[in-house]
């Protein structure tokens, strides 16, 4: 079987990375509102007419807590399908995986709140 080229294996690999984003999507109900408020802070961005500066920092938090949550999900169903019934172990890990979350969240809302009161007051 001969090996795949460069640019096929990177065509595969991104195949294989969007139909991962849409079944978080499809899935998940965090990621759904997640998806959802990104989507109003987006246009909220665009109302603002917030700068370049601002754009930045909103798409990495945006992008932070998307990726973080695909993480978390990905963690809690492998923990599941190692250990299906309730095991302290893995609880702790489902959780202290649940915290990143938690933390990634704090910090792109505080950003928010950096680029958007001073606009809305």
């Amino acid at each position: 079987m001969p090996k795949e080229s460069l640019v096929v294996n990177r065509i595969k690999s991104v195949g294989f990375a969007l139909k991962g984003a849409i079944l978080l999507i499809k899935t998940e109900a965090s990621i759904k509102i997640q998806v959802f408020i990104s989507i109003l802070i987006t246009i909220a961005g665009f109302y603002f007419k917030i700068s370049n500066i601002e754009w930045i920092f909103q798409i990495l938090a945006i992008g932070s807590i998307l990726a973080t949550e695909g993480l978390n999900t990905a963690i809690e169903k492998i923990a599941d399908f190692i250990q299906p019934e309730f095991d302290p172990k893995i609880g702790f890990i489902k959780d202290v995986s649940a915290g990143a979350v938690m933390l990634v969240a704090i910090a792109a809302f505080i950003v928010g709140l950096i680029i958007y009161v001073p606009k809305v007051f």
